[in-house]
């Protein structure tokens, strides 16, 4: 099935799944731009940068795992989506209110805030998306299909920073601000307009033994529990993005407009291996092929830190987008094959804690670590300890190591 064929099957439902998070995506990553621009204009302190990942993954912590259950067992998957909707546009709005002087008193603490508020809604977003995803598309096309909305996930990190950049650059943090609130009402009228037939909630137990049961399933599945762990590990350790404005004020003394370039640089990469992969899926040595990108990955992070050029650092961010963007989809792919239906929700949200979160705390780890062994050397540091990751999972993880796509279906 081509890439169209799959957007118009089920009355466009696949096209508006992906508007709703693509424009999510936008508005988070041109968010994420101005906040930290914001706050590293005021404190000139990298640790200040870390502290975003950490007051936003503090409450996705603490409520990933309900918000998993409640998509399992309660409503329906699209109203937990347009929740998470809703929740970012009130964030969203805030900034912008914020940005305006509506709110002068207390700045960094009311940035702080609106970072922990959209951890909470980021909660409900993962979970909501895999289950509706299992919904429009057939399970024998889920790799096909995995690797469009990839490209077009990835098509949102590209613009996001590179939107947020120019909007701050030639405009102001507070048209910024504005234009992340229309992309969330956006992504919220996208997913009103989904239409579809879900079947009934499975009935389950407490909503403690419900998580329970989602943490087993994880745990006792070597191949789900390697890749999670593999991206996990990588992306605490091998992140360097959260220090970008660092990079951009210390060492390269450019602008908004290069953050945007550079935060932009991965994603780019990804939308390419996005888009090969939607028309040649990675079948066969699956295993292999995930531990092969994700050493790549560290190899490039390591070389972006050792460049002190603009255009060469972006090159290696690059490349690194170019592999990350083959681990996503075969993780991605990974996790909905493996996953039984009535555990998606459950499944996603343990996922996103593995995954997700480990952006913020990556952030988190990245100014610590610059803070005490400098501001190069921490990224030099990072990119060799995902080698080490892929090392110990290849070891611990033979399963993953020799995995089939075929043998999930």
């Amino acid at each position: 099935m081509r890439a169209m064929e799959l957007l118009k099957q089920g009355n466009f439902a696949f096209a508006k799944l992906l508007a709703f998070r693509v424009q999510l995506v936008l508005a988070y990553q041109i968010m994420a731009v101005v906040v930290g621009w914001h706050i590293y204009e005021i404190t000139r302190d990298p640790l200040s940068l870390g502290l975003i990942g950490l007051a936003e993954v503090i409450p996705y912590f603490a409520s990933a795992l309900f918000a998993g259950h409640a998509v399992d067992h309660y409503c329906s998957r699209r109203f937990f989506a347009v929740l998470a909707g809703v929740l970012l546009l009130s964030n969203a709005f805030t900034l912008a209110a914020l940005s305006a002087g509506w709110l002068s008193d207390n700045m960094i603490f009311w940035i702080y805030g609106s970072i922990a508020f959209t951890g909470l809604a980021r909660a409900f977003i993962a979970p909501s998306y895999s289950s509706l995803f299992a919904l429009i598309v057939p399970r024998e096309h889920y790799v096909r299909a995995s690797g469009i909305g990839s490209a077009c996930f990835q098509i949102g990190l590209v613009l996001g920073p590179a939107i947020g950049g120019l909007l701050v650059g030639f405009g102001s943090k507070s048209l910024a601000y504005a234009v992340t609130t229309l992309l969330c009402f956006g992504a919220t009228i996208a997913i009103l307009l989904l239409k579809l037939n879900e079947p009934p909630k499975f009935e389950g137990a407490a909503v403690f033994a419900s998580i329970a049961q989602g943490l087993r399933f994880v745990f006792s599945n070597q191949v789900v529990l390697g890749a999670m762990s593999l991206d996990m590990f990588a992306v605490l350790f091998g992140g360097a993005v959260a220090m970008l404005p660092a990079f951009i004020h210390d060492i390269y003394q450019a602008g908004p407009e290069g953050l945007g370039i550079l935060r932009g640089a991965p994603a780019l990469g990804a939308i390419v291996t996005g888009l090969w992969l939607a028309r040649h899926p990675i079948n066969h040595h699956a295993g292999k092929w995930l531990l092969a990108v994700v050493a790549g990955f560290g190899l490039s992070i390591i070389g972006f830190a050792l460049t002190s050029s603009f255009w060469v650092a972006a090159l290696m961010l690059l490349i690194s987008g170019l592999f990350d963007g083959v681990s996503m989809v075969l993780r991605q792919t990974i996790m909905q094959l493996a996953t039984p239906d009535h555990m998606r929700g459950r499944v996603s949200a343990i996922n996103g804690i593995f995954i997700g979160s480990s952006n913020e705390l990556g952030a988190f780890e990245s100014g610590v670590a610059a803070r005490l062994m400098g501001l190069v050397p921490s990224v030099i540091f990072g990119g060799v300890m995902t080698l080490s990751i892929v090392g110990v999972t290849a070891k611990l993880a033979p399963k993953l190591r020799r995995l089939d796509l075929q043998q999930l279906h």
